[in-house]
């Protein structure tokens, strides 16, 4: 579904970061969520859809060149603009990571993931992100809800999904009726692109990306066809 992108360690730092967040929300939450069942998210999907789309009026303001892809220096400016403080390397581990296709460029539906990784890093912490200035008001709860459904997901809370936890999801609808092994195989690998047995935050964001139909009706890149 996804090339892969180099050295599983390549973006070992900002999984790292990720997971911690991650687990620390887990922990914060008490167990409460908004979803009963895999079912439950994708309900959400039409929801999901309409309001990432909000998005895309801030990638073409930021991608100057107007060739469909935000370049490194393009993201700078557009993170400066957002008044988001991220460190270099911190920049620099996010554009390559949701440059999935190593284009050197992102593409709208990696733009994307980009910001809703940012969002879980930054939106809490001490330095609160400019959802308001991306021209939607509900994105914000757009991203919360998004980072919900995963932790959902994440039974154990170790800020990463595991073949177990999804084949558990899968089946809470109707436990009488599991879904078969090879379809619950399928999805978990459709996930699962660097194929260490392991979902991260990341994998997860493109794999829900690919599965609400952003831009359905456009050309889709071909480091999301399946």
């Amino acid at each position: 579904m996804f090339h892969r992108c180099g050295s599983p360690n390549k973006y070992k730092r900002l999984d790292a970061k990720l997971e911690k967040k991650l687990i620390e929300l887990k922990r914060s939450s008490s167990g409460k969520t908004n979803f009963k069942s895999m079912n439950s998210i994708i309900m959400r999907f039409p929801q999901f859809k309409e309001e990432l789309k909000h998005i895309r009026g801030v990638f073409e303001q930021y991608d100057e060149d107007a060739n469909g892809n935000i370049d490194m220096e393009e993201l700078k400016k557009c993170l400066q603009n957002l008044q988001l403080n991220l460190k270099e390397e911190e920049v620099e581990d996010l554009f390559h990571s949701c440059d999935i296709d190593q284009s050197e460029g992102i593409q709208f539906n990696e733009f994307i993931v980009l910001l809703c990784l940012i969002y879980l890093l930054v939106e809490h912490s001490s330095s609160p992100l400019r959802m308001s200035k991306m021209g939607s008001p509900e994105l914000e709860a757009t991203f919360d809800t998004i980072v919900k459904a995963f932790l959902f997901l994440d039974k154990n809370g170790a800020g990463k999904l595991n073949k177990k936890d999804m084949i558990k999801a899968l089946n809470e609808d109707s436990p009488w009726e599991k879904s078969p092994a090879h379809i619950t195989r399928s999805r978990f690998k459709e996930m699962d692109w660097d194929r260490n047995g392991k979902v991260s935050f990341r994998e997860f964001l493109f794999s829900l990306i690919n599965w609400i139909g952003i831009d359905a009706d456009e050309e889709i890149p071909v480091s999301t066809r399946t």
